[in-house]
């Protein structure tokens, strides 16, 4: 599909999702009025509110990104896509109710609404691939494509093959390699590269050229560029490297000169923006919250032991930067001297020091830990600017002076309360295999996985299985 041509229809269904929460909402006061109060209340307050649907759920699907490539998403990716907008949404519904004093909503309506928005908009594009599917299956509406290929391509052509519903019809292939040829010859038109692929664009039905070749001619690219830009046929590059340029990198400007940008983290400094304002007020609200349970905890620690009620300690931040971490104190005092009495009895394998059983925790430090409840006193580290409450466990100096070159990369990041390891069973991950879930956090970061990521550790939480 041409990218303008699908940016169309990605915001068609963007509007087409608008107008399916609108009905949800309106449905759901009805059914507040006439099957629960009998009689019509307030409506001038449901008017506004329904009016503030319309530019949170279209900011909250643009950013989630719900309607890129919906054609190819598992149905299940969907679900979870919209569970997630609605579940944010509904609770941006509950700041405004709050923010502009609407009292006299209900607050059962806006659950049978997120209810009733979930089911229509998801059966709704749920029907509307199924249709599209079938209609690129049958043959309908189908791109038709010519293949710059060599053997490298096999793998990536085998899948437009089988993928019959991505809607592609290969027209020919492109290349001088023996296998390929070998392969593909009985099936499909095999041109040779000394032909005029002007000429052939020109007499045929042509809607993609895709250049997938493994090694790249940078002139024959070039060509290609202005050619197909002059009939107006779409080129498409598939390579690892393009998908890397694509999405690690920006377009820059040194004193007025045009440089490239490889980003190691996300360049999205909108979402980045959304993340760092989210995790604020939600640390903030925990800290409010919370607060009668905090000093009940700090009661509590210090009838045990002796000490203080925070355990303070250096761990390393952004780029090697060190800061003082805050946990509730779930040891006994000089707890750190006697480690070095414990080091040789270590479970954990690399750098870090963990032993299951450790003789150093007090009986409320061990509920604690069971609960992470002890890792509470680290939104105090989030508001402060040190921590986000998603990102990969901050170091202590001792272990980062102990990673390999490639490990380092975590640090590209702010440290969170929460990742992907914590989530994951921690204490049966390895050393190797937690670096691993971290790196893959940075890489593949977005407002929809912290927010998976923090419904997880909740799950974790209230199951007492630690974080």
């Amino acid at each position: 599909m041409l990218k303008h041509n699908e940016r169309i229809y990605n915001n068609a269904f963007v509007f087409f999702d608008i107008l399916l929460s609108l009905i949800a909402f309106y449905t759901a006061y009805l059914i507040r009025v006439f099957a629960i109060t009998k009689h019509a209340i307030y409506a001038d307050q449901y008017l506004l509110l329904g009016v503030l649907i319309i530019p949170t759920w279209y900011i909250l699907l643009k950013i989630l990104s719900i309607q890129s490539s919906r054609r190819i998403k598992p149905y299940s990716v969907i679900f979870i896509e919209y569970s997630l907008v609605i579940l944010i949404g509904i609770f941006v519904l509950f700041i405004y109710i709050f923010a502009f004093k609407l009292d006299f909503i209900s607050r059962i309506a806006i659950f049978i609404f997120g209810f009733i928005n979930l089911l229509l908009i998801f059966s709704s594009k749920a029907l509307i691939i199924r249709f599209t599917k079938h209609s690129y299956i049958k043959g309908k509406n189908v791109r038709q494509i010519i293949l710059i290929a060599d053997e490298s391509s096999i793998p990536f052509i085998e899948s437009i093959i089988s993928e019959k519903h991505l809607g592609l019809y290969i027209f020919g292939f492109i290349s001088n390699s023996k296998t390929l040829i070998e392969k593909y010859q009985a099936d499909y038109l095999i041109i040779d590269p000394e032909q005029n692929l002007d000429k052939i664009m020109v007499e045929n039905v042509i809607d993609d050229i895709i250049y997938c070749k493994n090694e790249i001619d940078y002139n024959q690219i070039k060509h290609l560029i202005y050619s197909c830009a002059e009939i107006g046929v779409t080129l498409q590059l598939q390579s690892e490297l393009f998908s890397m340029i694509a999405s690690k990198s920006h377009l820059n400007y040194l004193n007025e000169q045009a440089v490239m940008t490889f980003d190691v983290t996300s360049a999205d400094y909108f979402a980045l923006s959304m993340k760092l304002v989210f995790e604020f007020l939600l640390s903030f609200i925990a800290v409010l919250v919370f607060s009668p349970f905090i000093l009940i905890i700090s009661l509590l620690i210090k009838a045990e032991t002796k000490g203080p009620v925070f355990f303070k300690q250096k761990r390393v931040g952004v780029h090697g930067r060190h800061f003082t971490m805050f946990k509730f104190r779930t040891m006994v005092q000089h707890s750190n001297e006697l480690k070095k009495e414990l080091e040789k009895i270590n479970e954990a394998d690399g750098p870090v020091f963990k032993i299951k059983n450790d003789p150093r925790v007090t009986k409320i430090g061990a509920f604690l830990r069971k609960t992470s409840l002890d890792e509470f006193p680290q939104f105090f580290n989030v508001l402060l600017g040190d921590m986000s409450i998603v990102g990969p466990r901050p170091p202590v100096p001792e272990e980062v002076a102990l990673y390999e070159r490639f490990q380092l990369r975590r640090l590209s990041i702010k440290p969170g309360i929460t990742c992907i390891w914590q989530v994951t069973g921690r204490n049966k991950v390895g050393f190797d295999e937690w670096m691993k879930m971290d790196l893959q956090y940075i890489d593949n970061w977005s407002l929809k996985l912290d927010f998976i990521l923090i419904l997880k550790t909740i799950n974790a939480i209230f199951r007492r299985t630690g974080m």
